[in-house]
């Protein structure tokens, strides 16, 4: 029988990024035959004292933090690194094989998406410069070479590290540079917490996502994305992929390889486009208003009288302005918010039919099951099984009548 191999998972299982690594490496283990007795903290924090004593095998660690690298470089066992990659090559840890993002490719493709929205004007929203946010940075410049190649200003805004005592002044700061900005315009944050901070912000200072400010994240964490408002857009770094990468390459070590010095960047997954970054040309501002107010409460059973109060119109001139904005009544636009929140809903498979009606503001079950066949084709039911059957919703092709 193989002998068991001891590895250590020096990664912090609180970030999304973490997390998608040490998915990754559990996919290995389900294609191959290597046997590796794993060692993690119980509470998948990441600590490091003593582990220069480490009596294992081999390391699998995230390199983003230099604490990280300077412990590493004193345990006697191969090692492979995970983290984020630098433009400079002499940034890299030498002699250690190194599965890094590949932070251009990452930007690029939130910036096109924002491109394909209709935006022409474009801003980062970064973290402050530290010797452990050096991955931010290094997304920064990509950002700004991007823009400096289309000469285009770089508008990148680092704010502050966030705090219970320092919070409002934070959230302040945002507010002042989201107001600052040219609008209608698309912001890029450097990872998904720091993108639902700043909706928060737009929130507070009444600026509508997306129609004036469309926003998309980085790292498809799903916590964030349950905090948020409004369903938040993402890219989808390709972080199990380097988890999956790490392991071959460690187990490629383990059995003799030298493979010092060997980067592999590894490109995005694609995009999880959102409501955060749905924008669209609005010139009428009543429009524009009543869409970020139903956005935040078409699931509490809001009426198109409370609607046109808010924006401060008769509910006749509001449906006027929709007809000849989008097409469609605001009842149709409402119906389609509680439509996209009822397929969340489905997707996550953890309540019922009934339960998730009620929630996504459908005066009743049947209601919702009326909807459903006259806007997708099939019933509530027949969405849910197709969407936990195989990751994604496959519903019959069918026209939507009403338009978000």
């Amino acid at each position: 029988m193989t002998k068991a191999r001891r590895i250590a998972l020096l990664l912090n299982a609180n970030k999304a990024f973490d997390r998608d690594i040490i998915a990754g490496i559990a996919t290995y283990f389900g294609s191959t035959r290597a046997v590796w007795d794993l060692f993690v903290e119980e509470d998948f924090r990441l600590r490091l004292s003593g582990i220069e004593q480490w009596q294992g095998d081999g390391i699998i660690a995230d390199f983003d933090d230099p604490a990280v690298a300077a412990a590493v470089s004193r345990c006697d066992v191969p090692v492979v690194a995970v983290g984020g990659s630098y433009a400079d090559k002499s940034q890299y840890p030498r002699g250690v094989p190194y599965v890094a993002t590949d932070n251009i490719k990452l930007v690029k493709l939130a910036r096109d998406h924002l491109i394909d929205a209709g935006l022409q004007r474009f801003a980062m929203f970064s973290l402050p410069r530290s010797s452990e946010n050096r991955w931010a940075l290094e997304r920064e410049n990509a950002f700004r070479s991007l823009m400096q190649n289309e000469q285009m200003e770089a508008n990148i805004f680092q704010g502050c590290d966030t705090s219970a005592p320092a919070w409002d002044a934070a959230v302040r700061g945002q507010i002042d540079w989201l107001r600052r900005l040219p609008k209608p315009i698309g912001i890029i944050a450097v990872t998904d917490a720091r993108a639902r901070q700043l909706l928060q912000a737009c929130y507070m200072a009444g600026i509508a996502v997306p129609e004036q400010v469309a926003l998309i994240g980085i790292d498809n964490d799903p916590l964030a994305r349950a905090l948020a408002r409004i369903p938040l857009s993402s890219v989808i770094h390709g972080a199990q992929k380097m988890g999956c990468t790490a392991a071959h390459m460690l187990n490629r070590m383990l059995l003799g390889g030298n493979l010092a010095d060997t980067r592999i960047l590894v490109p995005p997954a694609g995009i999880n486009a959102l409501a955060s970054s749905r924008h669209q040309a609005l010139y009428r501002p009543h429009v524009m208003r009543a869409r970020h107010f139903m956005r935040q409460y078409a699931c509490r059973g809001i009426k198109a009288g409370q609607i046109a109060e808010y924006v401060g119109i008769s509910r006749s001139s509001l449906e006027s302005s929709f007809r000849q904005e989008m097409g469609c009544s605001v009842h149709e636009v409402l119906l389609r918010f509680k439509l996209e929140a009822a397929k969340a809903g489905l997707e996550n498979g953890g309540r019922s039919i009934a339960a998730v009606a009620q929630a996504s503001g459908f005066s009743s079950n049947q209601y919702m099951v009326q909807v459903f066949k006259r806007e997708l084709g099939c019933t509530p039911a027949v969405y849910r099984d197709s969407a936990l059957s195989i990751g994604e919703p496959s519903v019959p092709a069918h026209p939507a009548r009403s338009h978000a």
